[in-house]
């Protein structure tokens, strides 16, 4: 006797002929501690993002039954934050382990297309010279606007190209260069560098060195360590200190530096797809930086509705490459070492 087999067609359940949505779920009849359980966030910020790319995620097709933007928006929140198509996820919002794969795509497609709208520079002057002096409040580190550092995010080994991807630790990834400002907010997010480029080869060929060597960024720099090389625009520190002035400008560099390192370890505990501990990102290395850009758009997004990013515990991001040591080449640059001389006369003598 032959069994009767329905096949589930996960596009017809994305987009839908007539767009008549799937309700499986429905935010009203859980609680905000669950909510944040399963997906991470609460209720209106979730409410928000619905808000924000629903006409993203529905797009009007000639399918029917469509899952609903909300859906699809609980099932790729379930996945950053858990890292994992695991069966219970989709199970509680009533769709398939491919569905929730195709729900992540969508989102995430969507958050991308809105990165610059959250992830940016202040342009005023008024903005700039804020974040400048919330900086100097924290250690005394006059004339930052910002702090740079890269990330490694483990992804699959992708079908070609391979070798660039493998870091100095043996492990696929890719090298992502972000900076932040006081509150841990992006200002800057490039994810797309293959793991096997160093710190400061990243920095070398970003949008980001491009902006501060043509100036748009006068009378400003920012804080890296000692991965980087030593730019007008880029204060490291020194390799060994010898005065008490350097000894006090490397203390309030560290101290500076260690928001974007706190930043990190934020970014990896809430969004558990990119710590590394359920695995690489199973993408390719064009999807996996989608993702990690997704997920930092949502970072920030959550600090403007005024969300704690410090408040979840932090676990720490997959293990990083050892850091490269490059003071012996500062002296190459002599504006730039004339310039951090000053600053130790002025600022910490």
């Amino acid at each position: 006797m032959a069994i009767p087999i329905t096949v589930l067609d996960c596009d017809l359940l994305l987009y839908g002929r007539g767009h008549r949505t799937l309700d499986r779920f429905k935010l009203d009849d859980v609680s905000d501690e669950y909510l944040m359980s399963m997906y991470g966030f609460p209720r209106q910020f979730i409410y928000y993002l619905v808000e924000l790319l629903g006409a993203n995620l529905s797009r009007p097709t000639q399918r029917s039954r469509a899952i609903s933007p909300e859906t699809q928006i609980l099932a790729a929140l379930g996945f950053y934050t858990s890292g994992s198509f695991q069966t219970r996820m989709g199970d509680a919002i009533g769709i398939s382990q491919a569905s929730m794969s195709r729900c992540v795509a969508n989102v995430t497609e969507a958050l991308v297309e809105r990165a610059s709208q959250f992830i940016r520079f202040p342009a005023d002057e008024a903005s700039i010279q804020a974040l400048k002096d919330e900086f100097y409040g924290l250690a005394g580190m006059p004339g930052v606007m910002g702090i740079v550092d890269c990330i490694h995010v483990a992804i699959k080994a992708p079908n070609a190209e391979d070798l660039s991807y493998v870091n100095r630790k043996g492990l696929h990834s890719l090298n992502c260069l972000m900076v932040c400002d006081i509150r841990g907010a992006l200002m800057t997010v490039e994810t797309n560098w293959p793991g096997s480029l160093q710190d400061c080869a990243v920095l070398q060929q970003s949008s980001l060195s491009s902006q501060f060597e043509a100036g748009m960024h006068k009378d400003s720099w920012l804080l890296g360590d000692s991965s980087f090389f030593l730019r007008t625009w880029l204060m490291t520190p020194l390799h060994i200190p010898e005065t008490p002035a350097e000894y006090r400008y490397n203390m309030a560099h560290s101290a500076t530096h260690s928001v974007i390192e706190k930043t990190f370890r934020t970014l990896c505990s809430r969004f558990r797809c990119l710590d590394g501990s359920k695995g690489a990102l199973q993408y390719s290395p064009e999807k996996s930086s989608h993702i990690i850009l997704a997920c930092c758009v949502l970072h920030n997004i959550s600090l403007e509705h005024g969300m704690d990013v410090w408040s979840s515990p932090m676990t720490g991001p997959m293990e990083q490459p050892p850091e490269e040591e490059y003071e012996h080449m500062e002296s190459l640059d002599l504006e730039a070492d004339r310039i951090r001389q000053e600053l130790m006369l002025t600022h910490f003598s």
